[in-house]
Parts: structure tokens; sequence; C-alpha cells
């Protein structure tokens, strides 16, 4: 059974950082693309981060761009997103998912876990 589980969400004040784990379980992780979405209230889900299978190939959302960096641990089968100069704009709930190849388009990502809570107060 494929699980995504995502932890490290939380209520944090603007500028502050906050790091995200997914753990991976169910599938050959280490050949999947990993990526990271977020939804806040009343918009659409959006693509944040994204990792290919070796970890050597990334891409961020401009909104993000250094700010935030993806990693990927495939012997722990674990993929990170490290959120620092957080904005109130980044509130929303998180969700890492896994793809056959680095995409920054939802429809491409097969697997997703259930979302962990990003607050980020002003």
């Amino acid at each position: 059974q494929v699980q995504l589980v995502e932890s490290g969400g939380g209520l944090v004040q603007a500028g502050g950082s906050l790091r995200l784990s997914c753990a991976a379980s169910g599938f050959a992780f280490g050949n999947w693309a990993m990526g990271w979405f977020r939804q806040a209230p009343g918009k659409e889900r959006e693509f944040v981060a994204a990792i290919n299978w070796s970890g050597r190939s990334t891409t961020y959302a401009d909104s993000v761009k250094g700010r935030f960096a993806i990693s990927r641990d495939n012997a722990s089968r674990s993929v990170y997103l490290y959120m620092n100069s957080l904005k109130p704009e980044d509130t929303a709930v998180y969700y890492c998912a896994a793809a056959g190849q680095i995409s920054t388009m939802t429809h491409e990502y097969a697997y997703w876990g259930q979302g962990t809570q990003v607050t980020v107060s002003s």
C-alpha cells in the first residue's frame, strides 16, 4: 500500500523557518521524482518544488525560489522541504507527491500524501 506521510507543519511567525518531511512507503521511492505542492483556502493547489529521483535536479516555483529548498534521502525514503523567510502568503496545507519524472504539473503526480498545515503569522 502506497503511503506518503507529511510532518513538520505548524504555526510560525513571518521571517521564521520550518522543515517539512515526507516519509514514503509501498513503492520504489528511489525511482520516483518527488514534489511539494500547497493549497491555501479558496485557492487551487499549486506547485512549490520538485526533485528528480537522484536528487541532482530540482525546480522551484518563482514565489519560493531562494527561500525554500527541497532535498531527498533515498536510503531513508524521505523527502524534505526547508522553508526560510516565511511569509503570511505561504500559509497553506502542504502536500508531498510522487511522479514518474520531475514535473511542476499536478496531474503528473500519481501518489499524494494527506498534507500538513503551515500557518505563518504576521
